[in-house]
């Protein structure tokens, strides 16, 4: 059987033309599909711009349909969530992009870490631990570690976040060890309410090494010291911690009187704050030098007359209120009407105020319970901020 040639010069232009046609048709689908994806993207980018949340999530709903493949959208689709507050919604597309067998490993631990952030946001902080567990040895590891140690603090497992602050000491460019003082204090504390002095005692030790600067282990050292009965010791240890806190002596000062008066060390202390005090004059130290004055009897200063002193270096409601206390009035039946309302004006003026948030409170605290940022509070009043 003869093979005609004709056939296949009449079939090499037929098959040319089909090849072209078919991939037009393929061009013309990828063309459609990218451009519909990306124009959902900016759409989505654009009610993003503008604040308009709901429109933004629908939006990029729209690209992750047009292009399931697409991890960037899946991202910005679940932090969006997240910031919404639709926590489970968002926990849905990370633990999607988490199951997926085609993402690469950084995207792998970056889908982690957003999963994370969903539990800690969604207050479910064992599930957040156990996802922040998982970045251990990877880019997120240190992210994860901060993430951690604010999770423990909420959940006041001091224990674990001094190993955490341990382990950030050690690695991260600044410092942890005030943290960790502070961690070891509230562990002391427990142990203090259970009376286990000694064990007590050996951590706030321990604080007192890590941040020989924090005046809180100091503090508390001699608080535990003078509930074990050893009022001497205490005296002692608030003594050097006024040599070695200094922005803490209004905080160390009025424990200081208490404790000078209860171990017979009352000239020595009063000397010593009213050196202080003429450096560098405040509210509390001015108390506790009034404190120590009224239980000396041969004073040259009365205590009254301190306040009038104090108001002469600068002008204080406090001071003057207790001044006019002890002050006869010409009308001296009105005095304890006016007596009753400066101490209630002075009252604001008492509180200590968070720098951090201006959360205000008539304790010192070292955690500030508005937002939870450490040291925030400075040893003085509101008045002399």
């Amino acid at each position: 059987m003869e093979f005609d040639l004709s056939w296949i010069l009449l079939g090499l232009p037929l098959a040319f033309v089909l090849g072209w046609m078919a991939s037009r048709l393929d061009l013309r689908q990828i063309r459609l599909e990218n451009h519909q994806a990306p124009k959902a993207y900016f759409k989505g980018l654009n009610y993003l711009l503008n604040e308009q949340q709901d429109q933004a999530i629908d939006a990029f709903i729209e690209a992750v349909q047009n292009d399931p493949d697409t991890s960037e959208l899946h991202f910005a689709l679940g932090n969006l969530f997240r910031r919404r507050g639709e926590y489970e919604r968002a926990v849905r597309v990370h633990e999607h992009l988490l199951s997926r067998g085609d993402i690469n490993q950084a995207d792998r631990n970056r889908a982690q870490h957003a999963l994370a952030l969903d539990y800690l946001k969604a207050g479910l902080l064992d599930r957040a631990e156990a996802a922040l567990l998982k970045l251990e040895g990877t880019p997120f590891e240190a992210q994860a570690r901060l993430a951690l140690l604010a999770n423990y603090e909420r959940s006041r497992d001091w224990a674990l976040a001094a190993q955490v602050a341990e382990k950030l000491d050690r690695v991260e460019p600044g410092s942890f060890s005030t943290r960790l003082a502070h961690y070891l204090c509230e562990q002391s504390a427990t142990l203090a309410a259970q009376e286990q002095w000694a064990q007590a005692g050996e951590l706030l030790q321990k604080a007192i090494q890590k941040a020989p600067d924090a005046a809180r282990a100091r503090l508390d050292l001699a608080q535990l010291q003078e509930k074990m009965g050893l009022f001497p010791l205490a005296w002692q240890t608030l003594t050097e911690a006024l040599v070695s806190t200094p922005a803490a002596i209004p905080l160390i000062a009025q424990p200081l009187a208490t404790l000078a008066l209860r171990c017979g060390r009352t000239q020595e202390t009063l000397q010593q704050l009213q050196t202080l005090y003429a450096s560098k004059p405040c509210l509390d130290l001015l108390d506790a030098v009034v404190t120590l004055t009224n239980a000396c009897a041969d004073q040259p200063v009365s205590a009254r007359d301190w306040y009038a002193r104090h108001l002469e270096k600068e002008p204080s409601l406090v001071a003057a209120s207790k001044w006019i206390a002890g002050e006869k009035l010409e009308h001296e039946h009105f005095h304890p009407q006016v007596q009753r309302a400066l101490d209630h004006a002075t009252q604001p003026l008492l509180r200590y105020r968070c720098a951090a948030c201006g959360f205000e409170a008539t304790h010192h605290f070292w955690q500030c319970p508005g937002c939870q940022t450490w040291d925030s509070y400075p040893a003085l009043r509101v008045e002399e901020l």
